[in-house]
């Protein structure tokens, strides 16, 4: 794979070449991420492209196939405690993210937050990507596929003779205003993605080839008012009451705790501290706790 970075050197990026700077403008599906300013292309040949982002907590890489014109896959490794994302796509896109580890908070509807785990997947218009997203666990892992909207519906015709479906009929099926669907506890997504993740590397492209139309067709066929309810929101004070929560709990592990005594302390009800605390950090408050008084 052809190197498109010089020598690193210590403590900045400002060497590092950006996505801005090294496409022109070619109508590659590659250039949706010159939208991402803050995106450092590393290496780029054949179709994929490899991307980093940085901060001061750590850092993310996602490599990105070319499928279909139009069509990419990304798989993205993310190792850091926060993004602040600057992603405004300057053409209409539609996206499926797949977690398959970590945890991912963004902001919902309702100006509240809610939380990607693994095995769910987001579908949407990247149309509220830009502001902080954290990883409460920090890392996530996955996958995402990108439809480049105008170009995908005129070639996926082309590609696929006969295939049954309208990427129009989908979008407008799950994406129903700005803000990002969740599906979650479906059996079907998790054979979907989890051979994506040990493919053979000579047999990738054909092979992310016929798993999005199998995602496809799958997305066609599900009854969304049986599985799609809406995931827990939270309110942004018992966002951070929680976080206290668990930042206080690793301060003072060798003392007991009980519950309700955790929540008088910062101020939140017991129930929506222990419904609130299994969205962010995946597991259970009891840890470092009394469940009762």
């Amino acid at each position: 794979m052809k190197k498109c970075y010089p020598e690193k050197k210590e403590g900045t990026l400002s060497i590092w070449p950006t996505a801005n700077d090294l496409f022109g403008g070619d109508g590659q599906m590659t250039d949706i991420f010159r939208c991402c300013e803050d995106a450092v292309l590393l290496a780029s040949s054949g179709g994929c492209s490899v991307y980093q982002l940085h901060n001061e907590t750590g850092e993310g890489v996602m490599t990105i196939y070319e499928v279909f014109p139009g069509v990419t896959l990304s798989y993205n490794d993310f190792h850091m405690q926060y993004y602040d994302s600057r992603f405004r796509p300057d053409r209409e896109v539609f996206c499926i993210d797949h977690c398959r580890e970590g945890r991912l908070e963004y902001t919902s509807k309702h100006d509240a937050y809610s939380y990607v785990e693994a095995g769910d997947l987001k579908l949407d218009q990247r149309m509220t990507h830009e502001g902080r997203f954290v990883l409460p666990l920090s890392h996530y892992h996955g996958i995402t596929i990108t439809f480049d909207f105008k170009t995908a519906c005129r070639t996926m015709p082309e590609q696929v003779k006969d295939f049954p479906v309208d990427l129009r009929d989908i979008r407008k099926k799950f994406c129903r205003d700005k803000w990002p669907v969740v599906l979650h506890g479906e059996s079907a997504i998790e054979h979907i993605f989890s051979e994506l993740y040990a493919v053979p590397q000579k047999i990738r492209l054909p092979y992310f080839k016929i798993k999005i139309l199998e995602l496809l067709l799958f997305l066609e066929a599900l009854e969304l008012p049986l599985t799609a309810e809406e995931k827990p929101y939270f309110y942004k004070g018992q966002v951070e009451a929680v976080k206290a929560v668990q930042q206080f709990l690793a301060e003072h592990m060798s003392e007991d705790f009980s519950q309700d005594e955790l929540a008088e302390r910062f101020g939140i009800s017991q129930t929506v501290m222990k419904k609130c605390f299994k969205s962010v950090f995946g597991t259970t408050i009891g840890h470092g706790s009394r469940s009762t008084g």
